[in-house]
Formats: C-alpha cells, sequence, structure tokens
C-alpha cells in the first residue's frame, strides 16, 4: 500500500516526554517525542479501557496508560506483558523541520479545508511528564 506523507506540525510544537494529538479520518493519533527526539505515533486509544495515551507519561521506549497505568511500546503499540492488548502503530519522520505522518492517501480536501496542525490544537493537549 502507498504511504502518503502529511505535514503537521514543527518539532518544537511537542515537549520532549510528550505528546500532542491529532485526526486522520476522525481517528485521533497521539505523536510522541521522547527526550531524545525520536518520534512515535499510537491511536491516542489504550487497548485496555480505551484511556487517552497521549495523557501517559513518556519513556524512551513507550508511554504509561494514565487510566490504568498499562505501558504501550512505541516500537510496536503492543503492551508490555503481564498486559496484553495493542493499539495502531503509524508512521511518522522529521522532514525539512517539520514533522510528517504517513496514511493512505486521503480523499482530496474541499478547498475550504486543510490538514490539522500541531498549532491548531488547544495547550491543554500538550501532557509533560
Amino acid at each position: 500500500m502507498h504511504t502518503t506523507w502529511y505535514p503537521v506540525g514543527a518539532l518544537d510544537a511537542i515537549p520532549r516526554r510528550s505528546a500532542k494529538v491529532v485526526r486522520l479520518h476522525g481517528t485521533p493519533v497521539a505523536i510522541f517525542r521522547t527526550q531524545d527526539d525520536h518520534l512515535f505515533a499510537l491511536e491516542d486509544r489504550c487497548p485496555h479501557k480505551h484511556g487517552p495515551l497521549s495523557q501517559g507519561i513518556v519513556h524512551d521506549n513507550g508511554v504509561t496508560c494514565p487510566l490504568h497505568s498499562w505501558v504501550i511500546r512505541f516500537d510496536t503499540g503492543h503492551a508490555v506483558a503481564p498486559d496484553v492488548g495493542c493499539t495502531a502503530r503509524y508512521p511518522v519522520r522529521l522532514h525539512q523541520a517539520q514533522i510528517e505522518i504517513g496514511y493512505p492517501p486521503l480523499p482530496a480536501l474541499d478547498p475550504n479545508e486543510h490538514l490539522p496542525r500541531l498549532d491548531d490544537f488547544p495547550a491543554q493537549e500538550t501532557v509533560s511528564a
């Protein structure tokens, strides 16, 4: 399947060890930035009770869900044992100082619409550990 890269904002729009949420076709996707500036994107939904992962504690290799402390790995989207479950992962990259998220091609936008950018979301969606 072909991946199209969509710019969503600058790296500095997400503080280190934090996340911001964008919506792709109505699906909330959390983009995480680790302490060493690695980027990861997961559906903003814990596989356990659908807690908002973007509001969790960001580690080097995962995020702790704020509801019941499940740890979800960034590299696989899987819960760390003994917990079992998985959340969807999305490709994400830094390209020419912009964060881009990979997604199958979106249908054409109305000329009056635009893709959401990280700066479009209120500050309360930024979480620091």
